[in-house]
């Protein structure tokens, strides 16, 4: 199983960036989709999750309203939609396949809120 993130980078703050996350050797469509992030000393906490079957979204309170979770099972893929960005989301941002015990991590990806 491979799990590998792109789209991270630098913005400004109040700009937006757009995560991916490809996701193989897995039936993806059985999976719940994850975004986490980890600041710099801080612990990793958790971002958003879509739903397998319903399509449900969920955020945590700190990026509701600003980031938008979506999935392709055409595709194998999660997205991360970031708007409003602020320099308190500098964080390496993480993807997660997770279902019945089993859970699927990528390596991460750096996105860096600076003027």
């Amino acid at each position: 199983v491979q799990v590998v993130e792109s789209g991270g980078g630098l913005v400004q703050p109040g700009g937006s960036l757009r995560l991916s996350c490809a996701a193989s050797g897995l039936t993806f469509s059985s999976f719940n989709m994850k975004w986490h992030r980890q600041a710099p000393g801080k612990e990793r906490e958790w971002v958003a999750t879509i739903f397998k079957i319903s399509g449900t979204t969920m955020y945590s309170d700190s990026v509701k309203g600003r980031f938008t979770i979506s999935r392709d099972n055409a595709k194998n893929t999660v997205s991360l939609q970031m708007n409003s960005l602020e320099p308190e989301d500098t964080a390496v941002y993480y993807c997660s396949a997770q279902w019945a015990g089993e859970s699927y991590w990528g390596q991460g990806t750096q996105v860096t809120v600076s003027s």
